[in-house]
């Protein structure tokens, strides 16, 4: 009977199931911290507006962050699937990528959001490092 969860020989956890964990982890804490924000009272009175910071409510503002969330989202299956120097390349590039827009958005925020943001900087950072220290595979005789 095998395990669910595939050890290396050294029996620590494989790569791709870190990052992809990593993955879901950041996308939890961007969710939940979004939601949080529903509870201010200027959140609530732009979305009433139709606004969210300096953005307008609309399809195309809505339809981007849609786009936003399933980049990140389908990276939790990439992780698992794609050959390991594609799989460095494209974590390391979107984790950076994200990490930039993470600290971006944080600027000028309410404590809470910094918290978060600064949990999903360290979550995304760990992406890359994780990337970046991708074991070689074991050479076969």
């Amino acid at each position: 009977m095998s395990s669910a969860i595939t050890y290396s020989d050294s029996g620590r956890i494989d790569t791709r199931l870190r990052i992809s964990a990593l993955w879901v982890a950041m996308l939890f804490v961007f969710a939940y911290v979004d939601l949080f924000s529903l509870y201010r009272p200027d959140v609530r009175a732009d979305l009433e507006a139709e606004k969210l910071s300096a953005f307008d409510i609309n399809q195309t503002f809505l339809f981007s962050t849609t786009l936003y969330i399933v980049i990140p989202s389908l990276m939790v299956y990439l992780t698992l699937v794609m050959r390991p120097r594609t799989n460095r390349v494209v974590n390391m590039i979107v984790a950076a990528g994200y990490g930039l827009t993470v600290i971006g958005s944080a600027v000028g925020e309410w404590n809470y959001y910094i918290l978060g943001s600064a949990i999903e900087t360290i979550l995304l950072a760990l992406v890359i490092h994780h990337a970046w220290t991708w074991p070689k595979a074991a050479s076969r005789p």
